[in-house]
């Protein structure tokens, strides 16, 4: 893995039990460590007694015990205005504009862990860890990207954003390890998050995600039609509220349930089906714009798996290159492919990279 028996390794602290054994095990191997602690965006409209998940004074305290615990320094960097700018604005601004985001690749992408390289190079450190469950094989002239041994936590798929010069300088302790061994190793340690449950939330969400949207959008009022009839069957409260394939918050009441299954902002009307495996909801091909690619890019016209939101089975699909942007079509129709979403190419256990469903 290392070129050196030896390095300086900075770990990021959430104050969770994962980055607290990832930097245990790089002490046991003998590097020298520090952890850091990063400090983003809080809800300035939300009730005084919530706190971004990530960042609250809680997690920081339980960061600063165990890096007290393993004896390693602790550093702590305000981001919270590029996490404002990069995320949060993303996130609202891809919502007004018909999109359902995903601020947690594009938090990893320029912040917790993008802005955190950039750091981290300037303070004289070899490579930078996290507790997340992926793996990097460093090779003499490649570094690739995998998933997790643990398929159930695996996070690859927010991950598929960092090219060679930055994939070479990161760390995954825990790609190897199951939750349940990691479990076992802060209790083995003594560490104080070993029990600790864990939050998987968007981080700057302060209550319902819906609410977080009124607080901060103009919201339309508009019809709600059936897909297949044109038929105007009620009222939805403003089009951001919904994504392809939702039935909560869909409230008409009646012969329902509804199925959200076409957004049309220039009419301002939610269309919505019936059936939740209706026949509208799937797609076989999709246009995938911002292409980011972990090693050289694959050629032209090529055979894959692809992944269209977290947790989902990966597909067959066969991809068509045109700069960055590409043509995805599956083997079989897809359900709910939503413009906003990364889709994520992998070979077999491998990503290739991937992009934004437009």
């Amino acid at each position: 893995m290392f070129k050196k028996k030896k390095n300086k390794i900075l770990v990021a602290m959430s104050g969770g039990v994962d980055s607290s054994v990832a930097a245990q095990l790089l002490v046991n191997h003998g590097h020298q460590v520090a952890g850091v602690f990063l400090r983003f965006w809080k809800d300035p409209q939300a009730d005084p007694s919530e706190e971004n998940k990530c960042c609250s004074l809680q997690s920081f305290l339980d960061a600063k015990a165990v890096c007290g615990k393993i004896g390693i320094p602790l550093y702590s960097f305000d981001f919270s205005e590029p996490f404002k700018r990069e995320v949060v604005d993303y996130f609202l601004d891809s919502y007004a504009s018909g999109e359902t985001p995903n601020p947690c690749v594009r938090c990893n992408r320029k912040i917790k862990l993008g802005l955190l390289l950039e750091k981290m190079q300037g303070l004289g450190f070899d490579y930078l860890a996290t507790g997340h469950y992926a793996k990097i094989i460093h090779g003499a002239k490649e570094s690739r990207l995998y998933r997790a041994k643990d398929e159930t936590k695996d996070q690859s798929y927010f991950l598929y954003s960092f090219r060679q010069d930055q994939l070479k300088k990161l760390l995954f302790p825990l790609g190897n390890l199951r939750k349940t061994k990691v479990r076992k190793i802060a209790a083995r340690f003594g560490l104080p998050t070993a029990s600790k449950q864990e939050s998987q939330d968007i981080c700057f969400l302060s209550g319902a995600h819906q609410d977080f949207l009124r607080r901060y959008l103009t919201l339309k009022i508009g019809p709600i039609k059936l897909l297949e009839s044109g038929e105007t069957i009620g009222e939805h409260q403003g089009l951001p509220l919904y994504t392809i394939g939702q039935r909560r918050g869909i409230e008409i009441g009646g012969t329902g349930p509804f199925y959200a299954a076409k957004i049309d902002y220039v009419s301002n009307t939610l269309f919505v089906v019936k059936e939740w495996n209706g026949k509208f909801l799937y797609q076989q091909e999709c246009l995938v714009r911002d292409l980011i690619w972990c090693g050289e890019t694959p050629k032209n016209n090529f055979s894959c798996q692809a992944v269209i939101r977290y947790g989902h089975p990966a597909e067959k699909c066969q991809v068509k290159i045109d700069g960055e942007k590409a043509v995805v079509r599956f083997a079989k129709a897809q359900r709910a492919i939503t413009p906003g979403q990364s889709l994520v190419f992998y070979q077999k256990s491998r990503v290739l990279g991937g992009g934004i469903i437009t």
